[in-house]
């Protein structure tokens, strides 16, 4: 049976790609037939991605990129355009998370999980609408999160970034639209088997008064199909939002939660 490659030669550029869920979408993209900017603050985790899609026998720049510095965000964009002369897809992923009680959340750590989840999304969409307008043609996809759509506890900073992801991806899709732009998110449930997990395993075991290996465990309980978000299912998604499957859908903010969440 002959493989349907979906996105053949079209060029992506995934932030925080390093690791984690970004790693797995990138690798997702070069297997559907995609040329992949990693953009990574990690140099070494950055050229180990860029590495592998290479593996795939596909084009991929590994690009040192902060997405919360205009400047930084620009040369990556350039550095795109330099070398692939177009830009068809943006996967916004790059993200962090830090579980505290309200009132211990310190003004520093609320001003960098917004910077990096909310302000990070906003300057990479723009640097790189900017080519997709005169284009007229682009896919711009943000990794969100179920907590984008109901508050959790201790997760106050984390909440509100993502609030504002799926308000700036509406907001996004109705300005872009007429330049035949999409721009959709996604919001997985509880990606395990990632390094934001085992940092959140750590943080909830102290909270919740129970050993690490009980953490997930807890979670899982929560969800209707019985299982954690893996990777793929995230990036199966990507896939079909990049492709011209999607052609008609914009502004949507897509639950990946296994019945966790149906709103």
């Amino acid at each position: 049976m002959v493989r349907v490659v979906r996105l053949q030669d079209k060029i992506s550029i995934v932030t925080g790609a390093g690791q984690g869920i970004g790693k797995g979408i990138a690798l997702r993209l070069a297997k559907e037939g995609c040329h992949v900017v990693v953009a990574e603050l990690n140099p070494d985790t950055a050229e180990k991605t860029a590495a592998e899609i290479r593996q795939q026998r596909r084009e991929s720049l590994a690009i040192l990129t902060d997405v919360t510095n205009r400047s930084s965000v620009g040369k990556m964009v350039e550095a795109t355009i330099a070398k692939f002369g177009r830009i068809d897809i943006l996967v916004n992923n790059a993200g962090i998370i830090k579980a505290q009680f309200f009132l211990d959340v310190d003004e520093d750590v609320w001003r960098k999980i917004i910077e990096v989840n909310l302000t990070g999304v906003f300057l990479c969409s723009q640097a790189v609408a900017r080519y997709m307008v005169k284009q007229l043609y682009g896919k711009i996809i943000n990794i969100n999160s179920k907590s984008g759509k109901k508050g959790g506890l201790w997760l106050g900073a984390y909440c509100a970034s993502k609030f504002g992801v799926i308000g700036l991806t509406q907001s996004m899709a109705l300005d872009l639209a007429p330049y035949g732009i999409n721009v959709n998110a996604i919001c997985p449930g509880n990606v395990f088997e990632t390094p934001m997990w085992d940092q959140l395993d750590k943080e909830y075991s102290i909270k919740l008064g129970v050993p690490p290996e009980q953490v997930r465990a807890k979670y899982l309980e929560k969800v209707p199909l019985g299982r954690e978000c893996r990777i793929e299912d995230v990036a199966n998604v990507v896939v079909f939002l990049a492709s011209e499957e999607a052609s008609y859908m914009t502004g949507q903010a897509i639950n990946v939660t296994g019945g966790q969440d149906m709103r």
